[in-house]
């Protein structure tokens, strides 16, 4: 976006009603992009895990394990750092590829839950992800305190995961799962609200203002498959 930085800041009135027309266009866009992924995600998984060779090389091979989990962190990062200099067209392949590789590395939970349990927490999933979207999206209060917050939060979830990883503490475990949905449902409403705020001043819809789409549609992905994650925990029945 070099010199095609987006001015947030001070629109005039004709501007504000372009921004006025771009803004449902592009929210469109931030959601079918991140329900595309997530479909993409959910029939790799399934995939591979009905796909015992694909399977046993995922599980077996530390090699081919740790680069897929490299691969994730460097595709998310990659994307979020560099989205100004890359193409739209560069930057949605990387969403995909993102998306494919992030199937492949959840299909484990098919060994580990009942495939009704799986299905069953995804629907709970949408439900409160949807909800929580609303909320973002439809309060005139300000969730930046909130958000902040949570994601102080986040980054302590995170350390007390590594550091459970040595304790394999089952109690424990399921602690970090509570607050890891509490978490994830307070970061689900700010970064609607953060997401609407960005497109509301939005001028027009070119590639610029698209790759804001973009990456709002990665957030939000994130947050769903995350809360997806925490709850599989808690309500998932195991085999």
């Amino acid at each position: 976006m070099d010199n095609q930085e987006l001015n947030y800041q001070d629109f005039s009135a004709e501007r504000q009603w372009e921004a006025t027309e771009a803004f449902p266009i592009l929210m469109r866009k931030v959601y079918l992009w991140m329900t595309f992924a997530l479909l993409i995600t959910g029939m790799t998984a399934y995939y591979v895990a009905t796909s015992p060779t694909l399977l046993t090389a995922i599980l077996t091979n530390k090699i081919l394990f740790w680069g897929l989990f490299i691969a994730e962190l460097a595709l998310v990062f990659g994307l979020s750092a560099a989205i100004n200099h890359l193409s739209l067209t560069f930057a949605t392949v990387m969403f995909i590829l993102y998306s494919i590789i992030n199937g492949a590395t959840m299909s484990i939970i098919f060994l580990v839950y009942e495939v009704s349990s799986i299905a069953t927490v995804f629907f709970i999933t949408a439900g409160t992800f949807g909800a929580m979207a609303l909320i973002g999206y439809t309060t005139k209060k300000d969730l930046s305190t909130m958000g902040k917050f949570m994601y102080m939060g986040l980054i302590g979830l995170v350390i007390a995961t590594v550091v459970n990883i040595f304790l394999k503490s089952d109690g424990l475990t399921m602690i970090l799962s509570y607050i890891g949905v509490i978490i994830f449902v307070g970061l689900t409403a700010w970064d609607s609200q953060k997401i609407k705020q960005m497109l509301l001043q939005a001028p027009e819809v070119d590639e610029a203002t698209q790759k804001v789409a973009l990456l709002g549609s990665l957030t939000l992905y994130l947050d769903f498959i995350n809360l997806f994650l925490y709850l599989l925990r808690i309500f998932g029945r195991r085999k």
